[in-house]
């Protein structure tokens, strides 16, 4: 009898895998696809270096950071460039700089005189007494229908693909929750988690010499090789008396069957449905666990010499608010925020396009996807003549909401692994999509 099996080696199953062989556990790691990593996938193409998932680790808190010097990560890591500080959504068919201290808020046009008043007025406004919030419901009360329609919507398009309607407050921002019912106000609140010890002085934007992929591979190299089966899928995952059963597929068509003491599934949940549950108890939980909300995103790679691009592209990149009524969802500046991402004298624009907003527009042609692209930065740019660069990548199912249902799917997790000891759910279907929170994603 085996260890430990670890189903999927995403970031999730990575740590997973890490904890486990830490702990003295031998591990066997099952990846359908060719390579570890899950969507953190990086390539290097005709000088430029493109990310397929993440772009950027944001590291905030000391435990994060001290998880990733245990894994001899940091070390290897590249801070964004300080003109990445610079923020820009849309707004009237122009780029308005975000504010980013006191002075360039009273100066920004990203909201109007009646919009800052009435985020002023915050501190002022008494704690919400509903706990099953939207985060639309929660931006608007707190700090205003502006705000909501400036700063949230264009954010959340932007880290979730999705509109803040969708999303639950308690899971998709759990810390301001947290705020707002402690001291009774964001700012107050935020004011006095300065002090908070796990929280770090000031915020590290991420990234590798070689992309985000280093950051997969550089905890797969600390695996045992032999126990890491790619081009592997699980097949059926079976309870025996005492242990656990799983039966797997190689692209030949094989199936081989080992047992393990237990099973650790960081599989999507859009996956788990794809496995025979054999002899588990509960079953009946297993459909809250799958059901998960995706939305289809395509991110469009654009490259481009700097003297055909009037934008200095002097920031992070740009959002759009849904009110903009434009076809894509941003631009990442992505050969600003990080060097070696494009050729000389040449720039990198990474274009976020579908969504829940617009979702059938990732299914354009390529041709037409491209040109759509285009178009947008040629208005908003100031882009001239073809890109010299171009790529795209869909993802079909993006990334799974943390919306109504992600309680369901944590209450059916924990239900799974009492009933049927050994077997374990973990992922970002149940910690949140976040890199730091699958970094830390604790076993359901």
């Amino acid at each position: 009898m085996k260890g430990t099996c670890i189903l999927g080696s995403g970031l999730t199953g990575l740590v997973h895998a890490w904890h486990a062989q830490k702990r003295g556990e031998k591990i066997t790691l099952f990846e359908a696809s060719p390579q570890t990593g899950g969507v953190l996938q990086s390539r290097r193409i005709d000088g430029y270096l493109i990310d397929y998932g993440a772009n950027t680790l944001s590291l905030r808190s000391q435990e994060v950071s001290n998880l990733l010097n245990e894994l001899g990560i940091l070390e290897q890591a590249i801070d964004a460039n300080l003109e990445a500080n610079l923020r820009f959504i849309v707004r009237g068919g122009q780029l308005i700089s975000l504010p980013h201290s006191p002075a360039s808020f009273l100066s920004s046009s990203f909201l109007s005189p009646m919009g800052k008043m009435r985020l002023l007025l915050e501190p002022f406004i008494s704690k919400g007494k509903n706990h099953n919030e939207n985060v639309a419901e929660f931006i608007s009360r707190r700090l205003g229908q502006e705000a909501l329609t400036y700063a949230g919507n264009p954010f959340l398009s932007g880290v979730y693909a999705a509109k803040p309607e969708s999303l639950s407050l308690q899971y998709a921002f759990p810390a301001l929750q947290e705020l707002e019912q402690t001291h009774g106000s964001l700012f107050k609140g935020l004011l006095k988690s300065k002090k908070n010890p796990d929280r770090l002085p000031k915020t590290r934007l991420l990234s590798f010499p070689n992309g985000m992929q280093e950051l997969t591979n550089r905890i797969t190299q600390q695996l045992p090789q032999e126990s890491i089966f790619l081009n592997t899928r699980a097949v059926r995952v079976k309870r025996l008396e005492n242990h656990w059963a799983v039966t797997t597929k190689d692209q030949s068509g094989k199936e081989e069957t080992n047992t393990f003491e237990q099973v650790i599934c960081t599989l999507p949940a859009h996956q788990l449905s794809e496995i025979i549950w054999d002899g588990i108890d509960g079953t009946e939980a297993m459909e809250d666990l799958i059901d998960s909300t995706h939305f289809p995103i395509a991110l469009v790679f654009h490259g481009y010499e700097k003297r055909k691009i009037k934008h200095p592209l002097n920031g992070f990149g740009f959002l759009v608010p849904e009110v903009e009524n434009r076809k894509i969802l941003g631009t990442l500046f992505s050969s600003t925020l990080f060097p070696g991402r494009a050729p000389q004298n040449h720039a990198l624009l990474t274009t976020f396009v579908g969504g829940e907003r617009q979702p059938d527009l990732v299914h354009l042609e390529d041709i037409d996807l491209h040109a759509l692209v285009k178009e947008e930065h040629q208005n908003l740019l100031g882009t001239t003549g073809e890109p010299s660069f171009q790529k795209i990548i869909r993802w079909s199912r993006a990334i799974p909401l943390p919306d109504h249902k992600m309680g369901k799917r944590k209450e059916a997790a924990k239900l799974l692994k009492d009933q049927n000891p050994g077997l374990k759910f973990s992922g970002s279907h149940l910690c949140g999509p976040p890199l730091p929170n699958c970094l830390q994603s604790d076993i359901i």
